[in-house]
């Protein structure tokens, strides 16, 4: 049973093979609606009949929370080869929903087995990984957990349309039947369920015979609106507009034949839009839920009267809960309405009747009764705390620059808005917000605003309660470009999301990795994993090595899933050429089991020079800017070659899906210009430390830093050479090579030779006498006439390198994820 109502975050439709609606628990066979943060599937035309279920991910202030996080369950949907935690047999169903999984440890069971299981979620074999619920605090009040979580929001439909009898494309079931032809012995009615369906022309259909008494068609319209309550305290009304006259309708109990109207069951011609109604009840049993963890039951039942009051309501409640000590002016009654894509709360004023309350919940809509919840919660109102992460600023302000730039563009508050962080090298600055409503304005109007040409962008983040992390707890932190791998990033974002924490998953394209250091920037151990190419790789080394001064743990572990084309980093560090749909879960396992390694990191000056030879006049130079290199620098054909993919890339983006696609556009342009030679060693002057180096014949200089280039190619060989020493990433050195043309880079990827080797040093000084295509980490330009000085960056970076696989042993099936009894790795049960 669903504790805190937390409503859920849908994606875009999808296909979803073999898997199963939550609401009417029939095969999704057409595009339907998945929560990006738990395992819930719902047909589009069943969105508006799901609760709030969804996982609680942070605190919100609406809730006392126990330090024991419990099981998240959630129905059906298991893997074909799921087996019970407790009986050891299969609980999974690939024609129904079956069997129950907790979707933050993944332990499975059996319904009835799960009852034996401890209640308690000690977050299974992913425990050390996971940012914990308890240590995250997030005031969502006027945002939803769309905002929170910064995924896109999808807007999913509320009911089918009144011009539209059902969703065509679900399958069938209640609501969605067809029409039935004039001449059937069946008739099909239109069916509202109160008057907010009526308002909005929103109705389900069904489809009966025409000889069918009244009791089986109002069955049959309770079945289309999942309505559970006992069919004798409701009734049918024919829409007004189609009773017939005013005083039919006004009289119209069930419409006895005598009123003039023929109710639904009648063989004459009937109305074909009917409203369910609730008949008025003296009394009624209504559960009240305790707005706190800290006891030993869900809710207690009380029976409500016509002089039921919510001050006497929580009267009685405080005794059966546990809290007859303490007054109740201290408590409220709160009315909880756990619609699937947002909970809304109010608060009841003392002399509200219940009775009444509930009529008009019901007259309102009946479906909505079985979402509605009433809690007994303390009478504290959170102070309000909003942080916002606000991108985009022009770099290099102080922090009042910052205010008064935002002053003048939003119209900030002064009183309420203050700006607690300033990241000036990247232009962002972190806003502490004390009004709810003005932090809502702020985000709806940031996001819609430019300064000086570029746009702004803001982000909703929760805080860390680093203190309250558990003793081991190393979370990662985790970084998705899903514009690389084609659809595998949008695939792994999701993905991380229900594994883990939601709000330890970012997605690069929005904002970049700046909001997510500073999220974890007070935790005091933690790791990183980057989902993309060695460019999305260098991209957040680089925002790493910026605000590292800012962190609790200022050198982080980083481990990379490559979903790029080369992925060079990704080969060295045993990731492998590139992600081909491995489980999620065990590229994690991957992550928690892998070997700390240090990693040099290069800084290159780029200082062009005014050229005075240009026919035209001076060409005015580009201000010095700095890249940061971990892989390698290229000059020339290989850059140039490069540049070529990126300006296909960027004409077709559509095209570049797969690293097969991408790696023929590589050999077209390579062929394009495998007669053409420019002398790049006519062109470049070469300095190592104080000395010159004089250049052979070569098309492309390459400085490499690891042993792979070009998609795993080693550029530098394997011969053993006394003049340098043996390449390593860690060693301080970069390699210096060149090639003499396409034909030659073709020759080293294919193995059949290695580069000239040129040199080997720490400092570098590279003279362009004239524009040269230049790429860093496979990310390419045209640098202007001028000079390159390429040294090391700072301290090493902390890379983690995937341990190798050990045999697996004989009769080690069970599933890894679960690790709900804590037994040691390795020892027997």
């Amino acid at each position: 049973m669903t504790q805190v109502p937390v409503a859920h975050c849908f994606g875009p439709r999808g296909i979803y093979k073999r898997k199963f609606c939550a609401v009417c628990r029939k095969g999704l066979e057409a595009p339907a609606f998945r929560c990006e943060v738990c395992e819930l599937y719902l047909h589009p035309d069943c969105v508006p009949f799901a609760c709030s279920d969804c996982r609680q991910c942070h605190q919100d202030g609406h809730q006392d929370h126990d330090v024991h996080h419990h099981h998240h369950w959630r129905e059906g949907n298991l893997s074909s080869g799921a087996r019970c935690e407790v009986c050891r047999k299969t609980c999974s169903s690939s024609e129904v929903l079956a069997g129950l999984r907790c979707e933050w440890c993944g332990v499975q069971a059996h319904s009835v087995c799960s009852s034996v299981l401890a209640p308690e979620c000690t977050f299974g074999r992913l425990r050390s990984l996971v940012l914990p619920p308890a240590c995250v605090r997030l005031l969502s009040r006027n945002f939803s957990k769309m905002q929170c979580f910064h995924i896109t929001e999808m807007m999913a439909p509320e009911l089918g349309n009144g011009d539209s009898s059902a969703d065509g494309g679900a399958a069938a079931g209640p609501g969605r039947e067809t029409l039935a032809p004039p001449e059937s012995s069946k008739q099909t009615l239109k069916i509202f369920d109160g008057d907010d369906a009526v308002r909005r022309n929103q109705f389900r259909v069904i489809t009966i015979s025409r000889l069918a008494p009244r009791e089986e068609v109002l069955e049959a319209a309770l079945r289309a609106y999942y309505i559970l309550e006992d069919p004798d305290s409701l009734e049918l009304h024919p829409l007004p507009s189609q009773a017939g006259n005013a005083l039919a309708w006004a009289k119209a109990g069930i419409l006895e034949e005598e009123e003039g109207v023929k109710g639904p069951g009648s063989c004459e011609t009937v109305p074909e839009a009917w409203v369910i109604r609730a008949l008025p009840q003296a009394q009624e049993v209504l559960k009240i839920y305790p707005g706190w963890f800290k006891m030993g039951m869900a809710y207690v039942s009380l029976c409500v009267t016509p002089q039921s009051t919510a001050r006497k309501v929580v009267l009685e409640a405080l005794p059966l809960l546990g809290r007859q000590a303490e007054g109740p002016q201290s408590f409220h009654l709160v009315e909880v309405l756990m619609g699937s894509r947002q909970v809304q709360r109010t608060v009841l004023a003392d002399e509200e009747l219940l009775l009444n309350r509930l009529w008009d919940i019901r007259q309102t809509s009946l479906r909505q009764v079985s979402q509605t919840r009433f809690y007994v919660a303390e009478n504290r109102t959170p102070v309000p705390r909003i942080t916002l992460f606000v991108g985009g600023l022009p770099p290099g302000l102080s922090s009042q620059e910052y205010s008064d730039l935002l002053h003048e563009a939003v119209a900030t508050k002064a009183t309420v808005v203050s700006v607690s962080h300033v990241y000036s090298s990247q232009g962002a600055v972190v806003l502490d917000v004390a009004c709810f409503a003005e932090a809502e304005r702020l985000y709806m109007l940031v996001r819609d605003t430019a300064v000086q040409g570029r746009a702004l962008t803001a982000l909703v983040l929760p805080d860390v309660l680093h203190s309250e992390l558990p003793p081991d707890s190393c979370p990662l932190l985790v970084f998705v470009n899903p514009k690389s791998g084609g659809l595998k990033g949008r695939d792994l974002l999701c993905s991380f999301r229900k594994l883990l924490n939601p709000h330890q998953v970012f997605e690069l394209t929005s904002v970049g990795p700046l909001p997510g250091f500073h999220l974890f920037s007070q935790v005091p151990c933690f790791r990183v994993l980057v989902c993309g190419g060695d460019g999305t790789v260098g991209w957040v080394l680089a925002a790493l090595e910026e605000t590292r001064h800012h962190l609790a743990c200022p050198e982080p572990s980083v481990a990379i899933l490559p979903l790029g084309t080369g992925n060079d980093l990704g080969r060295v560090l045993r990731w492998g050429a590139g992600y081909s749909g491995e489980d999620p879960f065990s590229v994690l396992v991957s992550v928690d089991e892998a070997d700390a390694v240090l990693m040099d990191r290069w800084t290159i000056l780029l200082d062009a020079h005014q050229d005075g030879s240009a026919e035209n006049g001076v060409i005015d130079a580009e201000p010095p800017k700095i890249v940061q290199m971990s892989n390698y620098c290229g000059i020339g054909i290989d850059a140039e070659l490069s540049l070529d993919f990126h300006q296909a890339r960027n004409e077709e983006p559509g095209k570049f899906t797969s690293r097969f696609h991408n790696k023929g556009v590589y050999v077209r342009v390579g062929l394009q210009k495998i007669s053409q030679a420019r002398g790049l060693h006519r062109e470049i002057r070469l300095q190592v430390g104080q000395q010159e180096v004089p250049l052979p014949s070569i098309e492309g200089l390459i400085f490499i830093n690891i042993p792979s280039w070009g998609s795993g190619a080693d550029l530098w060989g394997s011969d053993s050479d006394t003049r340098f020493e043996k390449p390593r990433m860690d060693d301080g050195l970069l390699e210096v090579v060149g090639v003499t043309g396409v034909v030659h880079m073709g020759q080293v990827q294919g193995g059949l030779r290695s580069g000239i080797r040129i040199a080997q040093g720490s400092y570098f000084r590279v003279t362009l006498l004239k524009a040269i295509p230049v790429q860093v980490d496979g990310e390419p330009w045209v640098q202007a006439p001028g000079n390159m000085i390429i040294s090391a960056a700072g301290p090493k970076v902390h890379m983690l390198r995937k341990a190798k696989q050990k045999p697996r042993k004989a009769g080690t099936s069970r599933d890894a994820r679960v690790d709900a009894t804590a037994t040691p790795e390795g020892d027997p049960k």
